[in-house]
């Protein structure tokens, strides 16, 4: 099985559990790909994908995993540095780390408010955007799962906890076809005995 999986999140969290796979499938060979671009699954012959994030519309076929929020971080030397934002639009006066081309759709009530973040350092992965904003270069916006030891830590704070960032999600994605193939069925099943919704319950 050839599976695709996101660069930051995918080598953090996913190979102990690819391995578990193989050891309860010994007749299954995997083949796994990590980049943060989107690959074309049918094209270069993957049987399917791990990502996250929000899907854009395609005709491949979605299994969501479980969800997830996103949050606005900076390090305590930051705002030593810089002072804390205390609405929207103080964000326009602050320096921010970003992945390339990033905005940040905020939820203020019942709309969504775009921010076009402005900053001298912009990455191609989520990794590289934590270890800037770890270093106190400016803020970012980031995936729970990146942050959520560093801000048990101390070494990141949430910014502006009064707003929501829209749902984002873990999904299985595969080519189109009316069923998954065994494979594929397994790798579903092991995604949610660890990341489900009911795994994430157990855990807390």
């Amino acid at each position: 099985m050839r599976i695709a999986a996101p660069l930051s999140f995918g080598i953090t969290r996913l190979p102990p559990i690819f391995a578990e796979l193989a050891r309860r499938h010994p007749l299954l060979h995997l083949d796994t790909s990590y980049s943060d671009c989107f690959v074309d699954l049918v094209g270069e012959g993957f049987d399917c994908a791990t990502r996250l994030g929000m899907l854009r519309d395609s005709s491949l076929i979605t299994r969501r995993i479980r969800a997830f929020r996103g949050r606005l971080v900076a390090s305590p030397a930051y705002i030593a540095a810089h002072g804390t934002p205390q609405s929207l639009t103080d964000l326009a006066h602050h320096q921010a780390v970003t992945r390339k081309g990033e905005v940040w759709p905020i939820l203020d009530g019942d709309k969504t408010v775009t921010v076009r973040p402005r900053g001298r350092f912009a990455a191609d992965n989520g990794e590289a955007v934590l270890a800037a904003a770890l270093a106190g270069v400016g803020m970012a916006a980031l995936p729970d799962f990146l942050t959520e030891t560093h801000v048990a830590a101390g070494s990141l704070v949430p910014l502006l906890e009064r707003y929501t960032t829209p749902e984002l999600g873990m999904f299985v994605v595969r080519p189109p076809g009316a069923f998954p193939s065994r494979k594929v069925r397994v790798l579903i099943d092991i995604l949610l005995e660890y990341f489900g919704e009911a795994a994430g319950r157990k855990s807390g």
